[in-house]
């Protein structure tokens, strides 16, 4: 299977109908240029520090204002739209930072909660403590699609390599990282950690981004990217502001690097030992 995949770069604001009309705008271009499955970034819906600010905006999956206009877009354009996820109020108080899929047909296929938080105090200052707030996800998530197996991250989940295996140890070809990411540790490490994850699943890495200075005054890094199951990167956004970026995917390519470097297959069980530490003598301590 051949086909055209697209990941949307944004920058939202705090408002979510806004917002909801910045994504119709960007995904119609990204279909309008080929592509057949489009992806956005994480917190598609409102990117908003301010907890009594996010609070006020909620709603619950369904009356979202971001899930309905995807599901809308979906059916009107054809495509497999991913939201690459949105903030739902949940009944126990708590929020979803969660993703979801819609298919051609307007109606949703899956939906997938991040599961790690970013619980972090960066060297610039900032500090994030997001399971204050979210309720973190427990299932990993794979769709069977008509143009191959999708599997689903967010941002911070691209740290977490052991997700990736299992979803790529489950038949994925196409993993995903839509992403917020800061611009410190995007400047870092957001190109390799996204290769990485490519060159040891042998799978595409679609990952939409949010980019630049947002109304909140967060900074994100951006550089939207779709990388190739070799690590090769096939497109990329800048660091600031909206963009579309769109590749070629072509699972005979999955196959061919899958069997060229076959350690999905090559995989093995082990035992962790911790060996004490041992004294002069050769004494344990």
């Amino acid at each position: 299977m051949v086909f055209k995949a697209a990941a949307v770069q944004m920058c939202s604001g705090v408002d979510p109908e806004k917002n909801a009309e910045s994504m119709a705008r960007l995904v119609r271009e990204a279909r309008r240029r080929g592509a057949i499955y489009v992806q956005t970034p994480e917190m598609t819906g409102a990117v908003q520090k301010d907890r009594a600010g996010l609070a006020a905006v909620l709603r619950d999956e369904e009356t979202d204002l971001i899930v309905k206009k995807a599901s809308e877009l979906a059916k009107e354009l054809g495509i497999h739209l991913h939201v690459g996820s949105t903030a739902i109020k949940l009944a126990d108080g708590k929020i979803a930072n969660r993703a979801f899929l819609f298919g051609p047909d307007g109606h949703k296929i899956t939906s997938y909660d991040k599961i790690h938080m970013f619980d972090v105090d960066l060297d610039n200052g900032e500090s994030w403590r997001e399971s204050a707030v979210y309720r973190p996800g427990e299932r990993a998530v794979v769709a069977d699609l008509p143009f191959g197996k999708l599997g689903f991250g967010v941002c911070y989940d691209v740290r977490f390599p052991h997700l990736f295996r299992a979803e790529a140890m489950a038949g994925a070809e196409i993993l995903t990282t839509p992403a917020a990411f800061t611009k410190q540790t995007g400047e870092a490490h957001w190109e390799i950690l996204l290769r990485a994850r490519a060159i040891e699943n042998g799978a595409y890495v679609i990952s939409a981004a949010q980019a630049g200075v947002h109304e909140d005054g967060r900074e994100t890094f951006g550089h939207s990217m779709i990388v190739g199951p070799w690590g090769k990167v096939l497109a990329s956004a800048g660091g600031a502001g909206e963009d579309v970026v769109v590749a070629e995917i072509d699972l005979e390519a999955v196959k061919a690097c899958r069997a060229k470097i076959p350690n999905l297959k090559n995989g093995r069980d082990f035992q962790l030992d911790i060996a004490p530490v041992l004294a002069k003598g050769g004494v344990t301590v």
